[in-house]
C-alpha cells in the first residue's frame, strides 16, 4: 500500500521564507487576475535580465486561428546563434495558473531558461509557448481545444518555428500539465483525428500536475496505506494551493455545471486505464511534497511505469505547489529547472522502460 507522507515537510528553507511572504490581496477575481499576471510578468522580466538570456535566446511571435475563429498568441524561443533553417527538436510549453492566471510574457523566463540550459549541455532545442484562453471569460473545454489546435498548427508550420517533425515534446505546469496529459491520451485514442494525424508526441513533462478532479479521486484513495496519509488530507491547508483554492479554480472553469464521467480524459487523465496508457511516450514527473495534488502525480507515474512507459519521477521535498516563483530563495528551484530541461532531453534520447524510482532532493 502507498504512503508518500514522508515528502510533506515543510522544508527548512520554506519555513524561513514563509513568514516574509505577502498576504493574498482581498479583491475580486478580475482584479486579482490583473495583479497576479503583472507580478508574474515582472518576475519573468527580472529572471531574463539576471541571467542575460536576451543575448542567448531569440524570439518570434505567431498568431494561431483556432476552431471557433479566435486568434491565440504564441511565441517561439530559439538559440540565438543557430539559424531557423537548421531544424531543432521542439518543446511545447503550457503554463500553469489554475486556468485563470498566465500570459504570453509571463512565461518568457522559464522558456528562455530551458533553451539556455539545454544549449549549455549541447542539446539545442526550440521552445514554443502557447497562450491558451483563461477563465472566467472562457470555460471548460476552451483551453483544451486551444491546446489541441495549437499542437496541430505547430506541425503544419514546423519549418517556420525552426522545428523538426517527429521530435516534439509537450509539457506544462499544474493546469498546463493536465492539458499535456490530456493531449497525449487524446492522440493515442484518436479522439481528435487532426491531433492523431500528427507525428506521435516524443515525450511529456508533467510538473506539479492536476490529474484527477476532487470528486473523482476516490478510486486512487484505495491504494493508500491509510486515508489520513492522503495529500488531500495532509496538504488540505498547504500554502499557495489549499483545497479551497482548487475548488475556486474549478468553479471558475465551470466543471461543476457539466456532466462528465470520472474517466473523462480531459478532466481526469489520471484515471485512465492500463490499456489506455500503455503506449504513452516517455514521461517526466516533477511533484511537490506539500501539495494536495502530490499523490495523484505519484499514482499516475506508477500506472505508466506498470504499463511499460518509461518514467522519470522527481519529488521536491517539503515545498508547496508553485514554489518555483520564489526563485533562489528556495534551494529546490534550481533542481526544478534541471528536472524540466533534463526531462526534455531524456525523452528525446528514447529511454528504455526501467523499474519505478522516486528521485528526491
Amino acid at each position: 500500500m502507498a504512503d508518500f507522507s514522508e515528502f510533506t515537510g515543510p522544508s527548512a528553507d520554506w519555513l524561513a521564507l514563509e513568514p516574509n511572504l505577502p498576504a493574498i490581496p482581498n479583491v475580486g477575481i478580475e482584479e486579482l487576475k490583473q495583479i497576479v499576471n503583472k507580478n508574474r510578468e515582472e518576475l519573468s522580466a527580472k529572471g531574463i535580465a539576471d541571467r542575460g538570456l536576451n543575448d542567448k535566446v531569440s524570439t518570434n511571435d505567431f498568431s494561431i486561428t483556432v476552431r471557433d475563429g479566435f486568434v491565440l498568441d504564441a511565441r517561439s524561443y530559439h538559440p540565438a546563434h543557430i539559424p531557423i533553417s537548421h531544424p531543432l527538436p521542439v518543446y511545447i510549453h503550457l503554463h500553469g495558473g489554475g486556468y485563470l492566471f498566465g500570459t504570453l510574457d509571463s512565461e518568457d523566463a522559464i522558456c528562455s531558461r530551458i533553451v539556455a540550459d539545454l544549449l549549455e549541455k549541447n542539446f539545442p532545442i526550440v521552445v514554443f509557448n502557447v497562450n491558451y484562453r483563461h477563465t472566467p471569460e472562457y470555460k471548460y473545454p476552451t483551453a483544451w481545444n486551444d491546446v489541441e489546435d495549437a499542437f496541430v498548427w505547430l506541425h503544419e508550420h514546423i519549418a517556420e518555428v525552426g522545428g523538426r517533425g517527429g521530435e516534439v515534446v509537450v509539457g506544462g505546469i499544474s493546469a498546463g500539465a493536465q492539458m499535456t496529459a490530456a493531449l497525449a491520451l487524446s492522440q493515442l485514442r484518436n479522439e481528435n483525428p487532426d491531433v492523431s494525424a500528427c507525428p506521435k508526441i516524443a515525450g511529456q513533462v508533467l510538473m506539479i500536475p492536476c490529474l484527477v478532479q476532487l470528486d473523482n479521486y476516490a478510486p486512487r484513495q484505495e491504494k493508500l496505506r491509510s486515508p489520513e496519509l492522503s495529500s488531500l488530507v495532509q496538504c488540505a491547508e498547504a500554502p499557495i494551493l489549499p483545497i479551497s483554492r482548487i475548488k475556486l479554480f474549478m468553479s471558475l472553469l465551470g466543471v461543476d455545471q457539466i456532466k462528465y464521467n470520472g474517466r473523462d480524459h480531459r478532466l481526469n487523465p489520471g484515471n485512465a486505464s492500463a490499456e489506455e496508457v500503455k503506449d504513452l511516450p516517455p514521461t517526466t514527473f516533477g511533484l511537490a511534497g506539500n501539495d494536495p495534488l502530490r499523490d495523484e502525480g505519484f499514482f499516475y507515474a506508477q500506472l505508466l511505469n506498470e504499463n511499460k512507459v518509461p518514467t522519470n519521477v522527481n519529488v521536491f521535498r517539503g515545498v508547496p505547489h508553485g514554489f518555483r516563483r520564489y526563485g533562489d530563495r528556495l534551494s529546490a528551484s534550481k533542481r526544478w529547472d534541471e528536472v524540466m530541461s533534463d526531462g526534455i532531453s531524456w525523452a528525446l534520447s528514447h529511454p528504455a522502460h526501467d523499474s519505478f524510482e522516486i528521485k528526491s532532493d
